[in-house]
């Protein structure tokens, strides 16, 4: 802005020179035009020629109460009353005063003393000294239509109107003055390049931004503020996979060094179904100190290992977070993690410490128990052969029971509760099934000697001997004797 306001400010320079000579002695004015109309009075004259005489002694506020003492001149021609106009605008702006001055000038042409070409002159010089002044759009449009009712289109025009209308926020009709400034540039410096870059950006061209950016990219290729732009302005157009490979590609060339910059990068990663590689560049740049080992990036990290199920590597960290104040789904996380590495004790120690914590003791029962019953399937198997004494002290009935026990503890009103009574059902019926099995095997056997006793018991006949095929048989002949050898003594 300061420099739009800088080249203003230059070109205006001109309005004082024309004010001079526009200012200079009647008679002069009076030889060089025959026109009556654009003479002096004696009286005017007379003013005119003392404030010129201020102005070049550079006292321009006795000048301006001189020329302000002038509109009370009776009769004055409307070429007189435009050239003190032109002189208060000219002292005006050898003050600064902006505004008054652009006023003045206003009033000459209003006077109606000018000719076209010095009307169109002094049109330009008001738009420059309005940019100069702030008033952007208001100065804008007065040049454009100076333009558009066939003004000469200078260069500085063109720049001056980009600047302007820039400045007054309306991208879109900055834009074709841009065009014609960039293509204009020869050589092409960074600043045309920024300013059509900003200008897209504006008006949400991304394609003509992208490529802009290209090809800054290949004059500035070690800027990464030029590489950022690129990746997101593919973000921006779906083409995520590109932006993607911009972003590894500037961590990979050690572009990246801060954490916003570097997260990204993760992110990326994650979103890309590459948790393991993610964590590795997380673990990596928290060891050299570039993103902070704060609790909250600690759970991201063992959250990556988690999703790549690297839970071994997980639980030492989530372990040290939760010695940073840990909650109750970071105890959660450490208790999933445990149970994934079959750690079913430590996992109900964690789980048992979230659900103090506030977390839902619905899933944290669940898991809890479902860590047992893997615990169940662990254990040596029951046997046919085993007691009832024997088999309900086993280590496999045991931690059966507490399966059951931690399924009992999910709470009615928890959502998981209908599974938690299915998977109760299923151990019991589990374990029904095998006596079940039992007892159809008990049967079998049972069967199969009845049958070698009875051959035993018939072979004495002849014999006189009893002798079994089978010894284990032995076990059968009380009740083989009580079923049926008594129902033939009796």
């Amino acid at each position: 802005m300061l420099e739009l306001k800088r080249k203003a400010r230059a070109s205006a320079l001109a309005i004082m020179t024309y004010a001079f000579l526009a200012g200079a002695a009647p008679m002069a004015f009076a030889q060089e035009n025959d026109a009556a109309s654009r003479q002096f009075s004696a009286k005017a004259g007379e003013v005119v020629l003392k404030a010129q005489s201020l102005i070049t002694a550079n006292e321009f506020q006795a000048a301006l109460t001189l020329l302000g003492d002038a509109k009370d001149i009776p009769d004055l021609t409307p070429y007189e009353r435009s050239i003190i106009g032109q002189m208060q605008g000219a002292s005006h702006y050898q003050l600064d005063q902006y505004g008054p001055a652009i006023s003045g000038f206003e009033r000459a042409i209003a006077a109606g003393g000018l000719r076209p070409k010095e009307i169109d002159d002094m049109q330009v010089q008001i738009a420059q000294l309005m940019i100069a002044n702030g008033q952007f759009r208001q100065g804008a449009e007065r040049l454009e239509a100076y333009l558009n009712g066939g003004g000469q289109l200078k260069p500085q025009y063109t720049d001056m109107l980009t600047q302007a209308w820039v400045n007054a926020e309306e991208p879109a009709r900055a834009l074709p003055w841009a065009s014609k400034w960039f293509a204009a540039a020869d050589p092409k410096e960074r600043k045309h390049y920024d300013l059509m870059n900003f200008i897209y950006a504006k008006l949400e061209k991304n394609e003509r931004q992208a490529d802009l950016v290209i090809e800054m990219i290949e004059r500035w290729p070690a800027e990464k503020e030029l590489w950022d732009a690129w990746a997101s302005l593919l973000s921006q157009s779906g083409q995520e996979q590109d932006a993607f490979e911009v972003n590894k590609l500037l961590y990979l060339r050690g572009a990246l060094s801060e954490e916003a910059d570097i997260m990204k990068v993760i992110q990326y990663y994650a979103y890309y179904n590459m948790p393991y590689q993610a964590a590795q560049i997380l673990e990596k740049e928290m060891n050299a100190g570039r993103i902070p080992r704060e609790a909250d990036k600690l759970v991201q990290l063992s959250s990556l290992f988690r999703q790549a199920r690297e839970y071994a590597r997980a639980i030492p960290i989530l372990e040290a977070a939760t010695k940073t104040g840990g909650t109750g789904d970071l105890y959660a996380q450490l208790g999933e993690a445990l149970y994934n590495e079959g750690y079913c004790e430590r996992a109900e120690t964690a789980f048992k410490r979230g659900i103090d914590r506030g977390y839902d003791a619905g899933k944290a029962w669940m898991l809890i128990a479902t860590c047992r019953y893997e615990d169940v399937q662990r254990q040596q198997k029951l046997t046919c052969e085993m007691t009832t004494a024997e088999k309900a002290a086993a280590p496999k009935s045991q931690a059966r029971q507490s399966t059951i026990a931690a399924f009992e503890n999910v709470p009615l009103t928890s959502p998981q509760s209908r599974d938690a009574k299915k998977w109760i059902s299923f151990i019991i019926a589990e374990r029904e099934t095998f006596d079940k099995r039992c007892g159809f095997e008990r049967d079998r056997v049972m069967k199969t000697c009845y049958l070698d006793i009875r051959r035993a018991y018939d072979a004495v006949f002849l014999t006189d001997e009893f002798e079994l095929n089978d010894t284990n048989c032995e076990q059968f002949i009380p009740a083989y004797d009580k079923e049926y050898r008594s129902k033939k003594t009796g």
